[in-house]
C-alpha cells in the first residue's frame, strides 16, 4: 500500500527511491497532528539505550535518498556473443540479447466469462436447465386448466411467443430473446496516479537477423559480344531444341511396347552383369598371365639386366626403358606425382594434373602394377589436378592426395566406388593455394591416422582421420623473417612465406624441415607454432626438395632451381657440400643403400648420381662423418 499522498502527481525525478530517516516523531501530512502524542510520561520513565558504535547522523544525512533501480535484464544471459558478417568480412557483436526467462508455461482452453463466447455458453446452459424444470412441473401437476393463467411463461427455444415488455403493447422478437443482455462494464479507476520510470522495461531495438552461410564461388568473366557470336549462340540453341524434339519422338513408340518385353530385357541385363562380376577376378588373372607372356623378355631384363659396357664408362651409365604405362582417359594431363607402394613392390600410384597454372582442368589418380602394364589396377577421377600423393606405410590401401585447389583427400583402395573416403572443404580448413606435398605420420595418442600437408598459403596443417571426417590443426604458419611492409595507416604487415616442400626427421619425431619459394629452409618443431628453431639462407630461388639422410641423423640435402644441390649439417648454418649441375634441379633423393650416394634430376632431362661406396649402416655413418670432418677442417684453416 502507498500513502494517500501518492495520488497527487509526482514531480520528482522518476526513479524508484526509498527515503530512510531516524527520529522519534513523524508528522502526518493529512491530519497535521504529531505521531506519538501522550507518550511523554512513558518516555520519561524509560530512557533510550543506544549502542556505543552507533553513528550520529545530521538532518541532511537523514534526508538522503537511496535509489534502487529495478531492471528486467536476465543475469544469466550472455553479453559477448559475436557472429561473422560476410557483408563486412569481420566478426561483429550482437547488439540485442534476449532477456526473456520463462519460469512456467501451460497450454489451456479456458474461456473468459466476460467474452462473447463465454456469455453464449452460459445463456445456453440456463435455457437447457429451464426447459428440463418446465418438463418436470408439467409431468407432476398435469395439464393446466383453461381459465388458469400461469404466473411465469416458460417457453422452449425456437417457439414464437409474445412476452410482455417494459413498454405497453410491445413484443419481443426472437433475436432479442436469444441474444443475452450484456452487463455494463464498470471502468476501474487507477488507484495510484503516478508513473515510475525506473520500473518500466526498455523498448526492444530493431532486430537485425543474419545467417551464416558458406560464400558462393565467384568467377570473373569478360568477353566481347559480336554479331557472329550472337548468331552462333542462337544457332546452337536451335540445334539443341531440334535434338530434344527428335529424342522425344524416338521415345514415344518405345513406351508403347508391352511390359513383358521390358521385364525380359531387364532380367537378361541383370543376369549378364551378375555373370561379369563373377568372372571379373578370373578375367584379371587371365589378363595378367597374357601380359607376362607378352612382356616376358622385358621382365627378364627387369630382374637380371647388367650391361658389361658400364665398366668402361667413367661416371656415365645407361638407362634401359622397360614398360610404358599410359591410359586414354589421362591424355592431355601431366604426370605431377609418383609414389611406390611400401608393401606391394610391384604397385605404384601416379597423380595427373597440370603445371600450366593458367589452364587448370581435371585430375586423375591411377595405380599401375608391373604384372599388368597395359591397364591400371585402380582409377580415380577428381575435379582438380593432383599435385602430390603419399601411401601409408602400415595401411598400404590408404592414399593421401593433395590437389591444386587446396583440398586434400584420402582414397581407400578397398572400397569399390571412385569417390574419396575423406575430403576437406572450405568449412574443414582447406588450403587457399595448391598443396605441394603430403606426408603420412605416426598415429596420434588416440590411435587415429594423421598426415601433414604444405601449401603456398604458408600453412603447415596436420590432418587427423576421426570417424568419418577430417580434423585439421595448423602446426605452423610461415613468415618471412626480417621483411615487413608498411600500410598507410601506420601498421606493419609481415609477408607470408610460401611453402614448397618439407621432410620429417627419421628419429626425432617432432623436428621437420620446410623449404619455401623465397629460397629459405626453416627448421621447425611440432610443439612450437609461433617461431622457428633455426633458419637457413639456402638458395637464391625456390627450394624444390629437402630430404634427411636415412643413415646420418644430422645431415640433410636440398635442391633448387638455382642449379645447385647442397648438403647441410643442421647444427651449422652454412652448407657442407655444394654441387652445381648447370641446370635447374627438380628433385633429389638419397640412395637407400648408401649414406654418400644420391640422385638428382634436372630440367634438361639428365640424371646425376653420386659415387657408390661399401655397404653397411655403421660403415655408412662413419664414412659420411669422415667427409664432414674433412670439410670442417678446411673451413677452420681458411
Amino acid at each position: 500500500m502507498l500513502p494517500a499522498s501518492a495520488k497527487a502527481p509526482h514531480k520528482q525525478p522518476r526513479k524508484q527511491s526509498i527515503s530512510i530517516g531516524r527520529g522519534t516523531r513523524k508528522r502526518d501530512e493529512d491530519s497535521g497532528t504529531e505521531v506519538g502524542e501522550g507518550t511523554d510520561e512513558w518516555a520519561q520513565s524509560k530512557a533510550t539505550v543506544r549502542p556505543p558504535d552507533q553513528l550520529e547522523l545530521t538532518d541532511a544525512e537523514l534526508k538522503e535518498e537511496f535509489t534502487r533501480i529495478l531492471t528486467a535484464n536476465n543475469p544469466h544471459a550472455p553479453q559477448n556473443i559475436v557472429r561473422y558478417s560476410f557483408k563486412e568480412g569481420t566478426y561483429k557483436p550482437i547488439g540485442f540479447v534476449n532477456q526473456l526467462a520463462v519460469h512456467y508455461t501451460q497450454v489451456g482452453n479456458l474461456i473468459p466469462k466476460d467474452s462473447d463466447e463465454g456469455r453464449r455458453q452460459h445463456y445456453r446452459d440456463e435455457l437447457v436447465a429451464g426447459s428440463q424444470e418446465s418438463v418436470k412441473v408439467i409431468s407432476e401437476t398435469g395439464d393446466l386448466e383453461e381459465d388458469e393463467e400461469p404466473k411465469e411463461l416458460e417457453t422452449e427455444p425456437g417457439s414464437q411467443t409474445d412476452v410482455p415488455a417494459a413498454g405497453a403493447g410491445e413484443k419481443v422478437t426472437e433475436e432479442e430473446l436469444m441474444t443475452p443482455k450484456q452487463p455494463k462494464e464498470r471502468k476501474l479507476t487507477n488507484q495510484f496516479n503516478f508513473s515510475e520510470r525506473a520500473s518500466q522495461t526498455y523498448n526492444n531495438p530493431v532486430r537485425d537477423r543474419e545467417c551464416q552461410t558458406e560464400p558462393p564461388p565467384r568467377t570473373n568473366f569478360s568477353a566481347t559480344a559480336n554479331q557472329w557470336e550472337i548468331y552462333d549462340a542462337y544457332v546452337e540453341e536451335l540445334e539443341k531444341q531440334e535434338k530434344t524434339k527428335e529424342k522425344e519422338k524416338a521415345k514415344t513408340p518405345v513406351a508403347k511396347k508391352s511390359g513383358k518385353m521390358a521385364i525380359r530385357k531387364l532380367t537378361s541385363m541383370e543376369s549378364q552383369t551378375d555373370d561379369l562380376i563373377k568372372l571379373s577376378q578370373a578375367a584379371k588373372i587371365m589378363e595378367r598371365m597374357v601380359n607376362q607372356n607378352t612382356y616376358d623378355d622385358i621382365a627378364q631384363d627387369f630382374k637380371y639386366y647388367d650391361d658389361a659396357a658400364d665398366e668402361y664408362r667413367d661416371q656415365v651409365g645407361t638407362l634401359l626403358p622397360l614398360w610404358k604405362f599410359q591410359n586414354d582417359k589421362a591424355k592431355r594431363l601431366s604426370v605431377t606425382a609418383l609414389c611406390w607402394n611400401p608393401k606391394y613392390r610391384d604397385l605404384f600410384a601416379v597423380g595427373y594434373g597440370s603445371y600450366d597454372f593458367m589452364k587448370q582442368s581435371r585430375g586423375m589418380l591411377l595405380l599401375y602394377s608391373l604384372k599388368n602394364p597395359s591397364f591400371p589396377e585402380y582409377m580415380f577421377g577428381s575435379n582438380s589436378g593432383v599435385m602430390c600423393l603419399d601411401i601409408h606405410v602400415d595401411h598400404p590401401y590408404l592414399v593421401a592426395v593433395g590437389h591444386y585447389d587446396g583440398n586434400v583427400a584420402i582414397y581407400n583402395l578397398k572400397k569399390p566406388h571412385s569417390q574419396p573416403s575423406f575430403c576437406s572443404s572450405a568449412k574443414s580448413g582447406k588450403h587457399s593455394d595448391p598443396v605441394w606435398q603430403v606426408k603420412w605420420q605416426k598415429d596420434d595418442m588416440d590411435q587415429n591416422l594423421n598426415f601433414f600437408s604444405v601449401s603456398s598459403d604458408g600453412r603447415i596443417v596436420s590432418w587427423t582421420l576421426v570417424k568419418r571426417k577430417l580434423v585439421h590443426v595448423d602446426v605452423i604458419k610461415l613468415k618471412v623473417e626480417g621483411s615487413t611492409t608498411e600500410v598507410p595507416e601506420g601498421l606493419q604487415l609481415h609477408p607470408v612465406g610460401c611453402g614448397t616442400a618439407f621432410d620429417f626427421h627419421k628419429e626425432i619425431d617432432y623436428m621437420f624441415l620446410v623449404g619455401t619459394e623465397e629460397g629459405k629452409i626453416y627448421k621447425c618443431s611440432k610443439s612450437y607454432s609461433s617461431q622457428f628453431l633455426d633458419t637457413y639462407d639456402a638458395h637464391n630461388t625456390s627450394v624444390d626438395t629437402v630430404s634427411w639422410n636415412p643413415y646420418h641423423t644430422k645431415v640433410f640435402m636440398s635442391c633448387s632451381s638455382d642449379w645447385t644441390v647442397k648438403i647441410w649439417d643442421h647444427t651449422i648454418k652454412t652448407p657442407m657440400f655444394i654441387y652445381d649441375l648447370n641446370s635447374a634441379v627438380g628433385d633429389v633423393a638419397w640412395a637407400p643403400y648408401s649414406s654418400t650416394v644420391f640422385a638428382a634430376v634436372t630440367t634438361d632431362g639428365k640424371e646425376k648420381k653420386g659415387q657408390e661406396v661399401q655397404k653397411g649402416p655403421a660403415v655408412e655413418i662413419a664414412k659420411l662423418d669422415k667427409l664432414l670432418n674433412l670439410v670442417r677442417e678446411v673451413k677452420i684453416k681458411t
